[in-house]
């Protein structure tokens, strides 16, 4: 049987069928005398559950990056809101009934409020939350924590849905490919996927009940194509393509740090996106010749208070030591949208990601931004350290950020501080006006880099997270491409830069294109790096700009990858 779905994780799965199916907690509701004790009982299991998602998040950090182990900051967040608590102290003190059903019955009340905002990213929120309930009732009721218990062997998982706390627990030993018959590209499950380097499919039609434990299946999470019980030429035929991959793979990774130069001579600069200590020394490993994106956030969320300068300042230098002599871009915060600080005050708004985030907040609130541009500055010295601004929507912006970095250059110069002096100064092309706008906006930055992840949601009016439309919102879609050349165009016209940080920069069919384009600069998650620079060795600019003009006259994201593919049968060895 065959079947077809949603590719978001490349790569060939061959073994085993291991069907997922997740703990079970039956939350029964009963009166208690000894509300006290209760209450005790409750506050014990938060507590618990917090130093689980503690583990869970470094677990996630170490593994797939710190962006990807926000996903645990966003859980503690939730368990650290006093309403939520507050609200189950209420049912177990006026209601007289247990721990577990009080929480579960307020947490079930929190997450319907969501599911009833207009704003999907936050209805989605709603799905966090039941995850953050789940694992505080089974602290409760002593259930146990190993959904994978039975998986001794190396299988290929089929789901229904796979939470993140499921996702990070995968033993990539045993996890040859995963199956999420729930899920999207986007959702946290196939982004969790890409940074573990798992195979995997998402969508589709397969009922796991058509399946047995077991089962031989085949994954393509290249094709989006699901194979049980495949005849024999078929698993010849894939066992095949496997090895030859396992081969390239090997041979990417012994030239990763080798230039990515193409066959006409022109060198492309590789980077990395990285979100602390451990994703510099993994972009080192790889082959990184730069960083493109320092995310900064990680910062902010995984501290229980607002880090002063000081602590900013060690955390930056020691980054940059480790990079050095590579140029690094800090992005500064980004806050705002669905990333929240818990101590941090923040304006209620009905749709945040189209409100007060990244530049505008800071704009607003000097106390958060002032020490991070001062500790940066101070890290920078003697590094080849630049800044970046996300969410830039016109010229005013970038002029009032640009000041702001002057007036902390002539506080840190009175008090006899040694910082950097000549920082480059870029912005985020990720709001279809800026991209519109930069040959007006080029003229007062040294770069740009484009984040295609927010520019495809603003183009296309779709949010990424939400499966219903997420596919709506292809980067590979014409107008998208249409905008990348008119922001390289634009630059390039002044003589400035244009590199990209969003997750297409790191995708086998984009990156042709992209080079076509005339993309200067590619920074991607550390571990795509050595098979993004082997593919730019394979092709000459100028083939590429053909490729570009001809995806810049069709009509669909479709047309446009059925020809890059036929653009890689003829170019690649």
């Amino acid at each position: 049987m065959k079947t077809q779905g949603i590719p978001a994780s490349p790569g060939i799965a061959i073994g085993p069928a291991f069907i997922f199916k997740p703990v079970q907690v039956k939350i029964e509701s009963y009166k208690v005398d000894n509300v006290s004790h209760e209450l005790d009982r409750l506050d014990a299991a938060i507590s618990t559950a917090n130093a689980e998602l503690a583990d869970l998040q470094s677990a996630a950090k170490e593994r797939a990056g710190a962006q990807e182990a926000a996903i645990f900051d966003a859980h503690a967040m939730m368990l650290a809101d006093p309403s939520l608590r507050r609200a189950s102290h209420r049912a177990i003190t006026k209601n007289h009934i247990n721990a577990e059903a009080a929480i579960y019955q307020s947490g079930e009340s929190f997450a319907q409020k969501l599911e009833n905002v207009p704003d999907e990213l936050i209805r989605q929120r709603a799905v966090d939350v039941r995850d953050v309930v789940r694992r505080v009732v089974r602290i409760l009721t002593g259930a146990s924590d190993s959904p994978f218990a039975g998986l001794t062997s190396p299988s290929v998982i089929f789901a229904d849905d796979l939470t993140p706390s499921d996702t990070i627990q995968l033993d990539k030993t045993v996890v040859l490919g995963i199956y999420a018959r729930q899920g999207s590209r986007t959702s946290h499950a196939a982004i969790l996927a890409r940074s573990l380097a798992i195979p995997a499919v998402v969508g589709g039609e397969l009922s796991l009940d058509q399946l047995q434990n077991g089962i031989t299946s085949i994954l393509d999470g290249d094709a989006g194509t699901i194979h049980i019980q495949p005849d024999a030429a078929t698993l010849a035929s894939y066992q095949a393509q496997l090895h030859a991959k396992e081969k390239v793979q090997a041979e990417n990774l012994s030239l990763a740090a080798e230039p990515a130069q193409t066959l006409d001579g022109i060198r492309v600069e590789v980077a990395a996106n990285i979100g602390g200590l451990q994703d510099a020394r993994t972009a080192v490993a790889s082959g990184a010749e730069a960083v493109g994106l320092l995310r900064t956030e990680f910062l902010f969320l995984e501290n229980s208070h607002m880090p002063d300068e000081n602590e900013q300042y060690a955390a930056y230098r020691s980054i940059l030591d480790v990079l050095s002599p590579r140029p690094v871009i800090l992005r500064t915060l980004d806050i705002g949208g669905d990333k929240r600080l818990p101590y941090f005050a923040m304006p209620e708004e009905r749709n945040p990601f189209l409100g007060v985030r990244a530049v505008r907040l800071c704009f607003q609130s000097p106390e958060l931004w002032i020490p991070q541009l001062r500790a940066a500055l101070r890290a920078g010295h003697g590094h080849q350290l630049r800044f970046m601004f996300p969410m830039i929507a016109n010229l005013g912006e970038v002029r009032r950020a640009k000041q702001v970095v002057e007036e902390c250059k002539d506080a840190l110069r009175k008090e006899g501080q040694t910082f950097i002096e000549d920082v480059e100064i870029g912005i985020m092309i990720e709001i279809p006006s800026a991209a519109l706008m930069t040959d007006i906006l080029a003229p007062e930055v040294d770069f740009f880099s484009i984040g295609t992840n927010d520019l495809s949601q603003y183009t296309f009016a779709a949010d990424r997270m939400n499966p219903a439309v997420a596919e709506i919102a292809n980067p590979l879609d014409p107008a998208l491409l249409r905008l990348v050349k008119h922001t390289v165009d634009g630059a390039h016209l002044h003589g400035k830069w244009v590199g990209m940080c969003g997750e297409l920069a790191g995708e086998r069919l984009a990156i042709p294109i992209l080079l076509g384009l005339g993309l200067d600069e590619f920074s991607m998650n550390p571990s795509r790096i050595p098979a993004a620079k082997a593919l730019i060795r394979q092709f000459a600019v100028k083939d590429c700009q053909e490729l570009a003009e001809q995806a810049l006259s069709l009509e669909s994201a479709e047309a446009v990858e059925t020809l890059v593919h036929k653009f890689l049968k003829e170019h690649i060895n």
